[in-house]
């Protein structure tokens, strides 16, 4: 009875711990199904939402890449506009030639001083860079300008002419005695200016110049190109 007691009581113990083994898989699985049960909800909770709210992504973004367009399309306009007056402007600025005469005056001079020569018949003044009430050149843009004058006198007293630069004597022109006759003498240049320089005529102290309705005595400029 003993013996039979020994080898019962492994065998009950076996299977009871067979039978809370496998009750432990049942509540496992049944635990792992509702886990699956409750993500498979979640899931499609998600999905659902973000069924719903495709529709308004889709519409803001058409929405911001129409305002989008719209503003490319004015900042291009509005560039496109500013490119056209930028070379509005600059074509303005290259427009800068001038032709002036003494007119009919006689004869200018002699005086015991330098004098600036106004020249008061204005052919053509682009850019009203020549000022026809001081005589002088004024330069609006940086660039290389070319000038030409020519002088004409009665030859029975000297002529002599200069041309300058913000004061600095650049060229000139000279005629000596010759008699009782007439003669014109002329001179040219190149220039590089800077915006703001000037550029006018000087008639020599003790020499005179003569001008009429024919327009012998001119001071003429324009720009050749702008830097």
């Amino acid at each position: 009875m003993k013996m039979f007691c020994t080898i019962l009581y492994p065998l009950l113990l076996l299977l009871f711990s067979c039978a809370t083994l496998s009750e432990v898989q049942q509540k496992e699985k049944g635990v792992q199904a509702e886990v699956t049960e409750h993500l498979n909800v979640k899931e499609s909770s998600a999905l659902l939402a973000f069924g719903e709210f495709q529709p308004h992504i889709f519409t803001w973004i058409q929405s911001e890449l129409a305002e989008l367009k719209s503003t490319t399309s004015f900042l291009k306009n509005t560039l496109q506009v500013t490119e056209e007056q930028l070379e509005q402007l600059k074509r303005k600025e290259d427009k800068v030639a001038f032709a002036a005469t003494l007119g009919n005056r006689g004869s200018v001079g002699p005086f015991n001083t330098e004098i600036t020569l106004v020249y008061k018949d204005v052919f053509v003044n682009e850019g009203s860079a020549y000022n026809p009430t001081t005589g002088i050149f004024t330069a609006f843009v940086k660039g290389v300008y070319f000038f030409t004058f020519s002088g004409h006198n009665h030859s029975s007293k000297p002529m002599g002419l200069k041309l300058l630069k913000n004061g600095q004597q650049m060229i000139t022109i000279y005629n000596h005695p010759q008699g009782n006759r007439y003669e014109t003498a002329s001179n040219s240049i190149s220039l590089t200016l800077e915006k703001g320089d000037q550029v006018y005529m000087r008639l020599l102290e003790n020499t005179w110049v003569f001008d009429n309705e024919n327009d012998h005595t001119s001071f003429c400029g324009h720009l050749l190109f702008s830097l």
